[in-house]
């Protein structure tokens, strides 16, 4: 019950058990499309450019950030936790020239900031996370991507904490790339990252497009000079559209298992309804949140602008954070999250996502965290984390 991961949906690791198939079996290259199909439903968008890129949610982030930005690149990154730093860090290793625009953690940034940075830096790209769940916040995007898109700038966003569980619509506000992990609201594991790209986001990529000299030949010879050549070829997401797309070029060995267990993820949100899902994220961590409340401890941060899957607690005054974190695990089978920075030791994290949002979770944990908290002389009322989330639940 922390930020992430999660317990995957059984349906999902029962997928994963399936036999392998070959990069080049006619079976999996229509896994592969129908894969794609799914999550553009998922992202909300008509991308032809969706696909799963192989590695954990960073690998993702990566794919995008050097695939996109050429060194020296003006890039403006909004940072408002922990993964905001990371998405500046990326952006910096791409050897772009960064800017931030920067808010105090808890809180999220103002599209009039963004914009007024754009007017100075005219950047080529505005990078942000939407769920940055070091601070449990969630940054507004619609705002964002009708900014950048009056400026003529791309928006990058990372949604791997916040997408299924909260509102995402990439082409309705306008988000060019955005890249995704399972392992949160999709209810899989660690290890693939979808990933979707608009048309101008793939023109950009494209214009450093190169083939593998290995596969060169029949009219695919490569002329790019290698210095304008994307600077990753696992990362390359140019040559990784050609392995997703008509062209079929073969460029690394598709890892099967997760291909599996992606498409699952995405068949089971969409068969229970990206709306449906979002609510249902939104019921049960309000629930996680009020029963918090009626143990007598302070939630963190914006109210307003807080991820429905995800809610920071303060610690309270006193309490080794560490020890009641470990006994819950140890006595109760149940996993908190701390935090990190400057709200290390400060507040606990407490998921609701995927599938783990569910009524029963939010109960059980409120329950064993109020037996925990009182054998640390925490003086709790008894019953009021449940008593309160049953009264969210509207019985």
């Amino acid at each position: 019950m922390g930020p992430g991961p999660i317990d995957a949906d059984p349906r999902v690791l029962a997928a994963m058990s399936r036999p392998l198939i070959g990069q080049f079996d006619p079976a999996m290259t229509g896994l592969m499309e129908r894969t794609m199909a799914l999550y553009r439903g998922v992202f909300r968008t008509a991308n032809e450019a969706t696909l799963v890129v192989d590695g954990t949610s960073r690998a993702g982030i990566e794919a995008c950030l050097v695939s996109l930005l050429r060194p020296g690149d003006p890039v403006l990154v909004l940072v408002m936790g922990r993964f905001g730093h990371l998405l500046k860090e990326i952006a910096e290793r791409c050897g772009a020239t960064v800017r931030t625009v920067e808010v105090p953690w808890g809180g999220v940034v103002p599209a009039e900031a963004v914009e007024e940075a754009i007017l100075r830096k005219r950047p080529v790209l505005v990078a942000t996370v939407q769920g940055d769940t070091s601070t449990t916040m969630n940054q507004p995007l619609a705002d964002l991507g009708e900014v950048c898109r009056r400026h003529d700038v791309l928006l990058y966003a990372d949604v791997t904490a916040s997408i299924g569980g909260n509102p995402l619509e990439l082409d309705a506000w306008g988000v060019d790339v955005a890249s995704a992990g399972l392992q949160k609201c999709l209810a899989g594991p660690p290890g693939s990252a979808p990933v979707s790209l608009s048309g101008r986001a793939v023109e950009r990529v494209r214009s450093r497009h190169s083939v593998e000299a290995g596969i060169q030949g029949a009219g695919l010879d490569d002329e790019l000079p290698p210095e304008e050549r994307i600077r990753s070829n696992y990362f390359d997401l140019g040559m990784v559209l050609d392995y997703w797309g008509p062209l079929r070029l073969n460029h690394h060995t598709e890892a099967t298992s997760m291909l599996y267990a992606a498409f699952e993820c995405a068949r089971i949100l969409l068969e229970e309804g990206v709306d449906a899902a979002v609510e249902r994220h939104r019921l049960h961590g309000a629930a996680m949140a009020a029963g918090l409340r009626g143990l007598g401890l302070s939630t963190y941060g914006d109210d307003a602008h807080r991820m429905h899957n995800v809610v920071g607690v303060h610690i309270p005054d006193g309490v080794d954070a560490d020890a009641v974190r470990a006994d819950l695990l140890a006595g109760h089978g149940i996993e908190i999250g701390t935090s990190f920075g400057p709200l290390h030791g400060r507040i606990w994290r407490i998921g609701t996502m995927g599938y783990n949002a569910r009524e029963d979770a939010v109960l059980r944990t409120l329950d064993s965290l109020e037996a925990v908290l009182s054998s640390h002389g925490v003086a709790v009322p008894t019953g009021g984390g449940t008593d309160a989330a049953v009264e969210t639940y509207g019985r």
